[in-house]
């Protein structure tokens, strides 16, 4: 892509203006304590929850991967976007008033108020490992790939630059610093992304609009718009059918969206539950609009009929063809965006969890509040370092974003069975929630073993639902009749304001249309 002098002024004045922002908060806003540091010391109003939730989960991943996996599969992996949205209501309304009203700070240590200590730590090791190896590791590859594509930039070295630019405010001013200047990432990346399909779009129709193009699009690869895919799809085994409404993609989301502490400490950190639950439902509907950002530019892709040597090129080719001079910076900003507040977020919350429940309970029970703090820097700095050393290695892959979804599902079935059973019932034991906790990753390897034409995200139901057996089988031997840890709940405890009610209605019934019109 060739820059002129206004795309670099508009891409390095949004590098300014962020980077500005970010240090302006670390030194103005308190970071000296645990929960300044690493809960933005629960002050996030509604707007700062979600952009910063949809900050943290639209990333590389999907500006890059998803593409590519639209480029490949078509319309059907916006599933993961709209029931995410979907996700996203039942969290807010049936699991944050739990975690909130509880005080917690971080997923594991839900578990030791739930279950005990041993629960709590197997599940933190996981999520670490998860975070830098998976997560942070992808976002850096795909992030550094649209540098090397766009810009001809070394792969490497885009790699480290990446960490760096995402290190400077994250490392020293914790999540406060990560939130609000989510807010600026998400102006440039929805409005830098619609830009870049929108034009996309009118370039498809030679001129005629986007709507035009978006039309035209669909007559000429209407298979690609399809969200129900049939078993003789040969891309059955990415999105296998009905999965996608009843099966195991709702073990993902749940993981994702309801377990997983870079996206659920968004809503630790509100002010209230209130703002908490409208932050999670405002991102809600921005997670209905992602698809026209982040899978409708692979389909354009493809029904260009480009010859790509990887699919995750896809998204990097249209800015190349079809953003013109003038836009380029702006869109570039957008994607470096999504790219730099999930590496924020995820760094965040990897310190989050090792500081508080590893360091602090197995290293240093009596730390200082200032030590915290310093463990979470040094913690910060040590995980993006060990992401670089990783990323390039992702080189060797296709659809990062299946490489994703598929590796970060062979922990979803455990967790997802450890807080459903632990949340809603009462006779679930501690050595139940360990045993599902150790066999959640041997049981999907297994399983992918004998049965290697499974499509994973029926793995991860099948998975799921045997260790809930497990678990609801240990624990009725065990004989308790209810766990003394078990959740208390009275009748006022999910109740929710017309606000949010009404908002949800909303997204239902758009997701609705949405699969009736694209079934």
């Amino acid at each position: 892509m060739n820059f002129s002098y206004i795309d670099f002024i508009v891409f390095f004045g949004y590098c300014i203006i962020v980077l500005g922002l970010g240090l302006f908060i670390s030194k103005r806003k308190s970071t000296g304590d645990s929960e300044g540091y690493f809960l933005a010391s629960k002050s996030l109003p509604w707007w700062a929850v979600g952009t910063s939730l949809i900050a943290a989960n639209i990333s590389a991943e999907q500006m890059i991967g998803m593409s590519g996996s639209g480029y490949v599969i078509g319309l059907a992996i916006a599933s993961y976007e709209w029931m995410g949205a979907l996700t996203l209501i039942l969290v807010a309304k049936f699991m944050l008033p739990i975690f909130i009203k509880r005080g917690i700070y971080t997923m594991p240590q839900f578990l030791e108020h739930r279950f005990d200590e041993r629960v709590r730590a197997s599940l933190a090791i996981f999520w670490i490992l998860v975070y830098i190896f998976v997560n942070l590791t992808s976002v850096l590859y795909l992030g550094a790939l649209s540098l090397e594509t766009i810009l001809g930039f070394d792969l490497k070295l885009s790699i480290i630059g990446l960490a760096v630019f995402s290190a400077i405010y994250t490392v020293y001013g914790g999540l406060k610093a990560v939130a609000f200047t989510d807010v600026i990432q998400v102006i440039f990346l929805v409005f830098g992304g619609l830009m870049a399909t929108y034009l996309a779009l009118n370039a498809f129709s030679g001129g005629e609009g986007a709507y035009k193009g978006l039309v035209d699009l669909y007559q000429q690869v209407p298979e690609k718009f399809t969200m129900i895919l049939d078993p003789s799809s040969p891309h059955y085994q990415e999105i296998p059918g009905l999965t996608v409404l009843f099966g195991g993609l709702w073990v993902a989301n749940i993981s994702y969206f309801g377990c997983n502490q870079y996206i659920i400490q968004r809503a630790l950190a509100a002010k209230s539950l209130d703002e908490a639950q409208r932050g999670v439902m405002f991102a809600g509907y921005l997670k209905l609009l992602m698809p026209l950002i982040v899978v409708i530019p692979g389909i354009v892709a493809f029904g260009f009929g480009v010859d790509l040597l990887r699919p995750d090129e896809a998204y990097p080719w249209l800015l190349n063809e079809f953003v013109m001079t003038g836009f380029r910076g702006l869109v570039f900003a957008a994607l470096i965006a999504a790219i730099a507040s999930s590496l924020s977020s995820m760094t965040n919350s990897t310190s989050t969890i090792f500081t508080l429940d590893i360091y602090k309970i197995h290293f240093n029970k009596n730390a200082s509040e200032k030590n915290l703090v310093l463990t979470g820097r040094i913690v910060s700095f040590i995980a993006l370092t060990l992401a670089v050393m990783v990323a390039p290695m992702l080189e060797n892959f296709g659809q990062a974003f299946q490489f994703i979804q598929e590796f970060t599902g062979f922990v979803s079935p455990g967790v997802v069975a450890i807080f459903l059973l632990g949340l809603y019932w009462k006779k679930a034991t501690a050595n139940a929630a360990l045993w599902a906790a150790i066999l959640t990753i041997p049981m999907s390897f297994l399983f992918k073993w004998l049965i290697p034409t499974l499509p994973f995200l029926d793995r991860m139901g099948l998975v799921f639902v045997i260790l809930s057996l497990v678990m609801v089988g240990i624990s009725l031997y065990e004989g308790k009749l209810s766990d003394e840890k078990a959740i208390k709940y009275n009748r006022d405890y999910f109740r929710t304001g017309t606000v949010f009610n009404i908002g949800s209605i909303g997204i239902c019934a758009i997701l609705a249309i949405l699969y009736l019109l694209f079934w």
